[in-house]
């Protein structure tokens, strides 16, 4: 019996369609006949016309087929014309919405403030301008605060500075490597400026200051010291290792918070050692970081050139002359992932 039902009610709502769609097909004939009654050939719609069609678009699935003088897409054009001046007329009357617009001068005194009173932080300004009468949120304060300008002779300074003592500066800093069983190993490395020759590079899993203390002496022994150490605000450089790099007679060197920049080369060494050998590697624990790490050393010093260096390594290996084409190219495997190109000693003397 239920079936039945369905059945009957399947039949009466595919006639009401079918009826339906006969009325809708002879009103969109009649539509058009009556459009082109009278008229010139290719004469434009008027705008009664375009909402017929538009309407007809969203009630009949099937408007398709009885579209005779235009093509459909006009249609859809003619619905998506409908569709922008709608909300254009919805916007004609904009309301304020979402935050507030903080004004030019107001801006310009927050970055006033900032200018005059480098020490005061989002808080004390923000407290600043509540008591001028400004209407405005400490977070907005330190978004500002962040896009304000800042004095560029401390960075020229500095740029200055490392131009000047390029030959007598060393920076040492930390990066972390994770290992197959989720641990972090950290690997601690000391590199010149001049040549960008890397002095001292090591491994551990317990980074403190005292380690720390005991890789300087042995990065410079004998008096071979440099005249200045670059280092950031980890908290492995405390004040007992500042005290060990005074005892060795050089002068310590600490960046400003969040300004990698100014630690430049020993950051460029970093991603390099990333880029070249740790981005493919799974490194197992700590013997093996400290094998990878140092056959990564010595082909950086021996085989990598570099752009600072006008293209030359830093352990200054020479570069072939006046090389016949018809000398013999040979690559040697450095490790499992570096490869180094040279020409062999025969071919060498062939060529010569």
């Amino acid at each position: 019996m239920l079936c039945l039902l369905r059945l009957l009610f399947a039949v009466a709502t595919r006639s009401f369609h079918t009826r339906r769609d006969l009325l809708l097909e002879n009103l969109a004939l009649r539509q058009q006949l009556a459009a082109s009654n009278g008229r010139r050939p290719h004469s434009r719609f008027t705008v009664a016309d375009k909402w017929f069609w538009v309407m007809l678009r969203r009630l009949w699935p099937g408007w398709k087929q009885a579209l005779m003088l235009v093509q459909p897409e006009t249609v859809v054009g003619w619905h998506r014309a409908g569709f922008k001046l709608y909300w254009q007329w919805l916007s004609r009357h904009r309301s304020a919405a979402g935050r507030r617009c903080v004004s030019k001068d107001l801006r310009q005194l927050i970055f006033r403030m900032v200018a005059e009173n480098p020490t005061w932080g989002a808080p004390r300004i923000h407290g600043e301008l509540k008591m001028l009468g400004c209407n405005i949120s400490e977070r907005t304060v330190l978004r500002w605060m962040r896009k304000a300008p800042r004095n560029p002779q401390p960075a020229k300074r500095w740029t200055a500075f490392l131009n000047n003592h390029r030959e007598v500066i060393a920076a040492m800093d930390f990066f972390a490597v994770p290992t197959l069983s989720f641990g972090v190993l950290y690997c601690f490395f000391v590199i010149a400026h001049d040549r960008r020759r890397v002095l001292h590079c090591d491994v551990t899993k317990h980074p403190s200051s005292a380690w720390v203390s005991q890789q300087l002496r042995e990065t410079f022994p004998y008096d071979s010291a440099s005249r200045y150490l670059i280092f950031d605000h980890g908290t492995n450089f405390d004040l007992e290792l500042i005290n060990t790099v005074k005892s060795f007679g050089i002068r310590p060197k600490r960046t400003s918070f969040r300004s990698p920049w100014q630690n430049g080369v020993a950051e460029r060494w970093v991603s390099s050692c990333r880029r070249d050998l740790l981005d493919h590697v799974i490194v197992l624990n700590e013997w093996h970081l400290k094998r990878l790490m140092s056959e990564y050393v010595l082909y950086y010093h021996e085989d990598r050139t570099h752009l600072a260096l006008e293209k030359r390594t830093p352990g200054g290996r020479e570069a072939a002359k006046n090389l016949d084409p018809s000398c013999k190219v040979i690559s040697t495997r450095i490790s499992f992932l570096i490869h180094n190109s040279e020409t062999s000693e025969r071919d060498n003397r062939q060529c010569l």
